[in-house]
């Protein structure tokens, strides 16, 4: 029996407490073109991609001004716009200047600017989370936080999270305004920020882990991850989702395309329950017990 292909199947988070979504998101970087840069090269294909998202349930899409720049809220609005039962969250705190080319921008006034021109682009009264992109160390953190605080108090923003942080980081922000979310890089390979991890559990914030699919040497054939992988019927990177999910409850995956295809065999992955075997050899790299192609 085949079951829905549905993102709810991946249970469900309150961002800020407040703002009920699916937890297996999606991230729009990869719908602009090379170097994230311009337009993508199959917009029709893009289109179809992000139209399909509330077919499977999907209803927290994270972009950014950055991305393209300008090009992915564009493409966002033009497809999903009024966003029935979504959240569309979006960042900035990065400038472009080039393919590839992402230099950290925090003066205050810059980040109030691009804040408001999202809220435009995105065709919203109210951006539900806006997410400060990175710290801009040439500006002192404090004068970044106090900027989101403002756009909070003037309801430009609803809900604020970081990105790219340390937990010092997010307990100074805590002290400015209500931090409901982090998004860290984080993967099967890279777990640098386990810490900040375990702290948003403790704490009720919701962890957005960027590049999410990584898994180099994991994913390659007669790999461990492979193994599970064929034994389940699956794709390495399926697994690697299904890994995220099982993590932590306030993990939040936004694994992203420009492809239907591999958007449903993405979202296919909120619906593999890993058993703890599975998940504990994934996560320590212990052999399990079945042979391995």
């Amino acid at each position: 029996m085949q079951h829905k292909l549905t993102a709810a199947a991946s249970g469900v988070f309150k961002v800020g407490g407040a703002i009920s979504i699916n937890r297996f998101g999606f991230g729009t970087m990869r719908a602009t073109g090379p170097g994230i840069w311009g337009p993508p090269a199959d917009p029709a294909e893009v289109m179809r991609t992000l139209r399909r998202l509330p077919e499977l349930d999907v209803n927290f899409i994270d972009t950014a001004d950055s991305y393209g720049p300008d090009v992915a809220e564009s493409l966002v609005r033009e497809a999903l716009h009024p966003y029935a039962g979504m959240l569309i969250a979006t960042k900035a705190g990065l400038a472009r200047t080039g393919p590839d080319k992402w230099t950290p921008l925090g003066r205050p006034e810059y980040l109030i600017q691009q804040a408001q021109k999202s809220l435009r682009a995105l065709g919203v009264e109210q951006i539900g989370l806006w997410q400060l992109h990175r710290i801009d160390p040439k500006v002192p953190r404090d004068e970044q936080f106090d900027a989101v605080k403002s756009l909070i108090d003037a309801g430009t923003i609803r809900h604020a999270g970081l990105s790219q942080v340390s937990i010092d980081d997010v307990i100074a922000a805590s002290k400015v305004f209500k931090v409901a979310t982090v998004q860290n890089r984080y993967n099967l390979v890279d777990r640098s920020s386990e810490d900040v991890l375990q702290y948003c559990e403790e704490h009720g914030i919701g962890f957005i882990p960027w590049f999410p699919l990584a898994s180099g040497e994991l994913a390659k054939p007669g790999s461990m991850l492979d193994g599970i992988a064929k034994s389940r019927g699956a794709a390495p990177g399926q697994i690697a989702l299904s890994w995220l999910l099982k993590r932590s409850p306030v993990m939040l995956p936004i694994a992203g395309t420009s492809k239907v295809s591999h958007l449903e065999e993405n979202v296919a992955a909120a619906g593999i329950q890993l058993t703890d075997a599975e998940f504990s050899a994934l996560d320590t790299g212990r052999n399990l017990d079945f042979p391995v192609d």
